[in-house]
């Protein structure tokens, strides 16, 4: 099984890549869905005692975390030492319950995937890329999204420069949704022919 990473910074469309490797029957799990349901499940105790004011009725509140954590960069980092440990977990055993079912490509959807190691566990990486000037479109669109808000994301992330130097395939996202896709059947089908099962060698 081939465990692809796709990552790219804030609104470079990973979602919307991911989805079309799902079209693809490809199982594809995504770093913001683990850690949204670990707010809502086992981590919000454990950010609730280093936050407190943060959970409401046993969820984590992220208008709330988020204030206690922008622009306090020690903060931040005391979220990301509760949080990534409990997804890398969940990300594992993923992986694990894919590779049983038999499938031959899984997608890790990881935002922050050269910026927190991950590249060490994929096999090949998928940059999503498009203008700095659409990035921030797109971005700005998003409900409760601010300058400083959109600007503290992007302090944290890798430059797309070096992302896209370091990847294995880019898939420019500035363009139609056709013109997406069918980078990402391009992908799919290289990936697959490399994952595919090799015959048994009878001469």
């Amino acid at each position: 099984m081939i465990i692809i990473g796709l990552t790219g910074s804030i609104g470079m469309g990973k979602s919307t890549a991911g989805a079309m490797f799902a079209d693809h029957g490809i199982p594809v799990i995504s770093a913001d869905d683990i850690v949204h349901d670990l707010y809502a499940g086992r981590g919000a105790p454990a950010i609730e005692a280093a936050f407190p004011g943060t959970v409401v009725d046993g969820v984590v509140d992220r208008n709330r975390l988020s204030k206690a954590v922008v622009d306090n960069e020690q903060a931040f980092r005391r979220l990301e030492a509760i949080i990534h440990p409990l997804v890398a977990e969940e990300r594992v055993a993923f992986v694990d319950r894919q590779r049983r079912a038999g499938h031959r490509l899984v997608v890790l959807d990881i935002p922050l995937l050269f910026e927190s190691g991950g590249e060490k566990t994929v096999d090949r990486i998928v940059v999503v890329s498009c203008s700095k000037e659409l990035q921030k479109q797109r971005v700005m669109k998003r409900p409760g999204m601010t300058e400083e808000k959109f600007e503290a994301i992007v302090s944290r992330q890798m430059p797309d420069a070096q992302k896209r130097a370091r990847a294995d395939y880019v898939v420019d996202t500035s363009g139609t949704f056709d013109q997406t896709r069918r980078q990402i059947d391009k992908i799919v089908q290289e990936l697959l022919r490399e994952a595919a099962p090799q015959e048994p060698d009878n001469a």
